[in-house]
């Protein structure tokens, strides 16, 4: 049975993970990079959900690790957030 996280499934990105730990550099790049990206759309879409919900900027920071200011100046401007 495949899990899928917001359009991928899980499986993929484990793969890519793998991936990322292999033998040719280049290919775990490549890999990683890959993986990066998911990750920052799957990130973006959680700050949506979180905004949608009413999470302050404060709090989806917190969450991030990072400063109220880095959260809201990346993602204000956001096709999901609002400005």
């Amino acid at each position: 049975m495949s899990i899928y996280l917001d359009g991928m499934e899980v499986g993929r990105l484990q793969t890519l993970v793998g991936q990322a730990g292999g033998d040719d550099p280049l290919a775990a790049l490549e890999a990683l990079a890959a993986a990066r990206r998911e990750l920052e759309r799957l990130e973006e879409v959680q700050v949506r959900r979180a905004r949608v919900a009413s999470a302050s900027w404060a709090s989806i920071a917190t969450a991030l690790g990072v400063s109220r200011q880095a959260v809201h100046q990346r993602f204000r401007l956001s096709r999901w957030c609002d400005r």
